[in-house]
């Protein structure tokens, strides 16, 4: 038994060897030390990648469990490869050397008649007119003697639309003194509204229209014309050469300071305050100033307001302190630079010492311009508040503490341009945060911060179709409702097609 079992040792065995002739083991060596290279590069690259990512981390990021991710705090939302497209139609026609003219007077402050000119230069399309250089308001509460030169690039305006509509300087002088249609053009007028204006061409070859301001309708109006009103608004609107260039610095000198920026467009200007009767953390003496500034002026119709009620129903902008509280809660760092696009803050740098005291790194124009460079845009708010516009659209993020014109002309041309990362805050909830802070039902803490952060995770600016009116709004009001399309330019002038991108 025994000898049967260890007879193997000693049995011839029948396996052979192998043997490879050289070329064979050249390519089995050279295969091996290729795959040896493949797995080095791979675990270096790996290496490489963790290493730029902890480089990035801010030094002091608040060590949340929930905290955001430099990517989540600063980059853009998902914009599924969306693009502008404000390329016309096939169907769409030259303009023609029309000899009806239409004059502009264009209300309120810069956004508003920024999208007012760009309304006109539709309705100037519809109409078959030629659009002469539209006067800017100079009796607003802004005061501003700007004409359109000063704040816009005049030859660069009509040089853009000439495919669109003729665009001159002033109204031929034989046209002077002629009989003129004078016209308060309905708000958020349909085509067919324009189309049977046009019966004015037969009793008058010019039409002056007294406001400019949403003379359009948001939906229902053809492609061609709607991307028109981008052309205007985004292409033709370019600011004159003085303001592109300081605002350009501007931007520069931001991104050399930390390399990312907050532009914080914080409306507590006490205008602002009192136009929306909201007194919330004012003292009594200002909310009676405010209140006396709103009965004085007459074209705000409404005088009697429950500041409570607007409060809670999220109609007030943000107070600077709880500005403060919601972009920590955010989870940006303290360190972040914030530029402060607005007016005189009503209460002065008092006002801004809780927001401060959360993020010292507060920047103003005048903080980061010379007195100098500022000097040809004092008492010219209108190109003062381009240069904010500027800042605020080339920001990394933009976050409006109240819902304005400005606010929502930043946000549709940062969505415009590749759907840049815009912050809305959802005042209405915030509100009940804040209340629950001053009970002290809840803390800065990392709950706060979940709250917020989930409040918001779709309010970042990503791409969604303009909103409509809400459900049960009748006649009128349903056009006040909807959203602006300056707001929102989705879906007419941001396409997912390469062919219609302009």
């Amino acid at each position: 038994m025994a000898s049967n079992r260890g007879a193997w040792h000693t049995r011839p065995s029948k396996l052979r060897i192998r043997k490879f002739s050289p070329f064979q083991l050249a390519v089995f060596i050279t295969f091996v030390f290729g795959i040896s290279i493949f797995i080095f590069f791979l675990c270096t690259g790996d290496v490489l990648l963790d290493a730029d990512q902890d480089l990035s981390l801010p030094e002091d990021a608040p060590q949340l469990e929930n905290e955001e991710t430099p990517d989540k705090l600063w980059g853009p939302p998902f914009s599924h490869g969306l693009h502008q497209c404000v390329k016309p139609t096939n169907k769409y026609k030259a303009a023609e050397g029309w000899d009806h003219y239409l004059t502009v007077r264009s209300n309120g402050g810069l956004n508003q008649m920024r999208t007012g000119i760009s309304d006109m230069v539709a309705v100037a399309r519809i109409m078959n007119a030629t659009l002469v250089i539209p006067q800017l308001d100079r009796r607003s509460f802004w005061q501003d003697s700007s004409t359109f030169s000063d704040i816009f690039d005049e030859a660069h305006f009509i040089k853009s639309l000439e495919r669109d509509i003729r665009v001159v300087k002033e109204l031929p002088k034989d046209l002077d003194s002629v009989p003129r249609a004078r016209k308060h053009f309905t708000s958020w007028a349909s085509m067919g509204y324009y189309e049977e204006m046009k019966l004015l061409w037969k009793d008058f070859q010019v039409v002056h229209v007294a406001k400019s301001d949403s003379r359009l309708a948001n939906n229902d109006l053809p492609l061609d014309i709607q991307r028109l009103r981008c052309r205007a608004l985004y292409h033709a609107l370019r600011f004159a050469p003085p303001i592109e260039d300081l605002g350009k610095r501007l931007v520069e000198r931001l991104r050399s300071r930390g390399g990312r920026y907050i532009a914080l467009h914080l409306r507590y200007e006490k205008d602002m305050l009192s136009f929306t009767g909201c007194t919330y953390g004012l003292t009594d003496a200002e909310s009676e100033e405010l209140r006396i500034m709103r009965e004085k002026t007459s074209h705000w119709k409404l005088k009697k307001i429950n500041s409570t009620e607007q409060r809670i129903g999220g109609s007030c902008p943000l107070i600077p302190k709880e500005v403060g509280i919601f972009l920590r809660a955010l989870g940006y760092p303290s360190s972040t630079l914030i530029y402060i696009a607005a007016g005189e803050i009503y209460g002065g740098d008092d006002r801004l010492l809780e927001l401060r005291a959360r993020f010292p790194n507060l920047v103003f124009k005048e903080t980061i311009a010379t007195r100098e460079e500022l000097e040809a845009f004092s008492d010219h708010a209108s190109q003062s508040a381009a240069l904010d516009y500027i800042i605020s659209i080339e920001s990394d993020v933009f976050i409006p503490s109240h819902s304005g014109n400005m606010a929502r002309a930043v946000e549709g041309h940062r969505r415009f341009l590749g759907h840049r990362k815009t912050i809305t805050p959802d005042r209405k909830g915030l509100v009940e945060i804040f209340d629950k802070l001053e009970t002290g039902q809840l803390q800065e803490d990392s709950s706060l911060s979940s709250l917020v952060i989930h409040m918001h995770r779709k309010r970042q600016g990503g791409p969604r179709k303009r909103g409509v009116s809400p459900p049960g709004v009748k006649g009128r009001a349903r056009f006040r409702s909807e959203e602006s399309f300056y707001e929102n330019p989705y879906p007419e002038c941001i396409c997912n097609r390469e062919k219609d991108s302009y």
